[in-house]
């Protein structure tokens, strides 16, 4: 059987627990090969995001040109892209080549720090949510897209009417632990085993780069929902607790029971 290749276009995480790095585990967690184009690193840890750094968009084309040219890309997904110009330079690049889309709408770390700069955010929605297959924001990114609290349904058919094709609300830090799918013709919820551990570092990324690799793989998008929902939820389950002084990262492939000490 032939291993598909899936590519993320994001932002480095120093500390190895959300961003590039978190999607590249959970692509290989799903059996794809991962590729990667990075659009910015960051100074980081379980704590804080200290520092960003973006790289010049005429880099993210080489990157972009080198993973296009030499791979083919089974489904992509974008994740934290930090600017306007960032969006404008990936939007650019993949209009027109029909790749199975992720967009991950990263506005926040999980230690609170702002991700997307204000005047980034109508650019992400004009240019990448049409490209997008599906969109996935967590509770807080579903409001702040959609201009207000509501239902999780009402949130995703408000995102839906921004132009993504379909969207998953995801449900892991909201009251209900259901993550909420619209494609445009029919609501599915998805529950979702919560679990009370301070390990959630890299759980939304890896939430969408599973979806995306179970695309790349055949999966409807019903199929990769489900399979995506279960997934991250197993890895916070596993979170690396012990490492780190704030929230611990995720474990999508289960180190320890590959004898980590």
């Amino acid at each position: 059987m032939t291993v598909q290749t899936c590519l993320t276009i994001a932002t480095s995480d120093s500390g190895g627990g959300a961003g590039v790095q978190a999607d590249l585990k959970a692509f290989a967690a799903a059996g794809c090969h991962g590729a990667s184009a990075i659009v910015a690193l960051t100074a980081q840890s379980t704590v804080a995001v200290t520092d960003v750094f973006e790289l010049p968009p005429s880099f993210v084309v080489s990157q972009l040109d080198a993973v296009f040219g030499d791979f083919d890309i089974a489904a992509a997904k974008t994740g934290m892209l930090f600017s306007r110009v960032l969006i404008e330079t990936v939007a650019a690049y993949l209009e027109g080549r029909g790749v199975p889309l992720v967009v991950d709408p990263v506005m926040v770390a999980s230690s609170g720090a702002k991700l997307l700069q204000d005047d980034a955010v109508s650019t992400l929605v004009e240019r990448l949510f049409p490209l997008a297959t599906v969109v996935t924001p967590n509770r807080d990114e579903a409001v702040a897209l959609a201009g207000g609290e509501a239902p999780a349904a009402e949130l995703a058919e408000r995102i839906h009417g921004l132009g993504a094709a379909a969207v998953i609300v995801t449900g892991g830090h909201g009251e209900e632990a259901v993550d909420h799918l619209f494609d445009g013709h029919g609501h599915l919820e998805i529950p979702v085993d919560r679990h009370d551990i301070a390990a959630t570092h890299g759980a939304g990324c890896t939430h969408s780069a599973t979806v995306a690799a179970l695309l790349a793989r055949g999966a409807t998008l019903r199929e990769a929902a489900r399979g995506a929902a279960e997934t991250a939820s197993a890895a916070v389950a596993r979170g690396l607790v012990e490492l780190g002084s704030g929230e611990g990262p995720v474990d999508v492939l289960d180190l320890r029971s590959k004898g980590a000490r």
